[in-house]
């Protein structure tokens, strides 16, 4: 049985969600607020940073590109054509040039800053780093999501998904990272029809469906988290 620790606006765990989702494996998940920096959450995982996966016999396995590589490595030969990441040795260089576009500069420049600013603050003392939402921070987020979503209107314009002609953890990754900020309704979907239909396709997959069904107290989820057909 895994265990997954995670928060549930945490992008980087929502993919790896997803991706437990789309393999078929059943995981226990517990929510880690980070900013805490628990004794025992940092014995898992030095670098204190969410998700961590448990599994009998293993060691902790911190880290979505980790997480990743292993559920691959342990069950993507049984997918056959489900597989998410590929075969092909060149595929695979794409699909992972995509996850560490989203998971490391997307992330840095967009979702990363929406997240703290608008939703992990609310929660984080002020010793923590909690505190009113830096508006210049939101700002400065929003406007480099108008770029990042031209960039995944032309991939989705030119490919069938992302990396090429099937579902891959390209597809999931940057799906997680915006639905985060899509619940908050910081992306401008009005701006780019390739976009949309692309994430209304892969938001409308059975593993999409807990993290859909997840809502923060205080913080209404947009129109466009809660209507498939947005």
């Amino acid at each position: 049985m895994f265990t997954l620790l995670h928060h549930p606006f945490c992008p980087h765990s929502r993919f790896i969600r997803l991706a437990l989702g789309e393999v078929g494996r059943d995981v226990r998940l517990v929510e880690e607020r980070v900013w805490e920096r628990r004794e025992a959450f940092l014995v898992l995982n030095p670098a204190g940073t969410t998700p961590v996966l448990t599994t009998d016999g293993f060691p902790p396995m911190p880290g979505a590109g980790l997480i990743a590589e292993y559920l691959d490595e342990a069950h993507g030969a049984a997918l056959g054509e489900r597989r998410l990441l590929p075969v092909a040795m060149a595929e695979r260089i794409e699909v992972r040039r995509l996850m560490a576009w989203f998971n490391e500069k997307f992330f840095e420049e967009v979702s990363g800053p929406l997240v703290t600013e608008r939703i992990y603050k609310r929660f984080m003392s002020e010793g923590n780093g909690g505190g009113a939402p830096e508006t210049d921070v939101i700002r400065a987020a929003r406007v480099n999501m108008r770029y990042h979503l031209a960039y995944i209107g032309w991939l989705a314009r030119t490919r069938n998904f992302l990396a090429g002609d099937r579902l891959t953890y390209a597809d999931l990754v940057a799906a997680a990272h915006l639905s985060a900020i899509d619940y908050l309704g910081d992306v401008p979907w009005s701006e780019d029809d390739a976009a949309k239909a692309w994430y209304a396709r892969i938001k409308s997959r059975p593993s999409f469906r807990p993290l859909l069904g997840e809502w923060l107290a205080g913080v209404p989820a947009s129109r466009t988290y809660v209507d498939l057909d947005f």
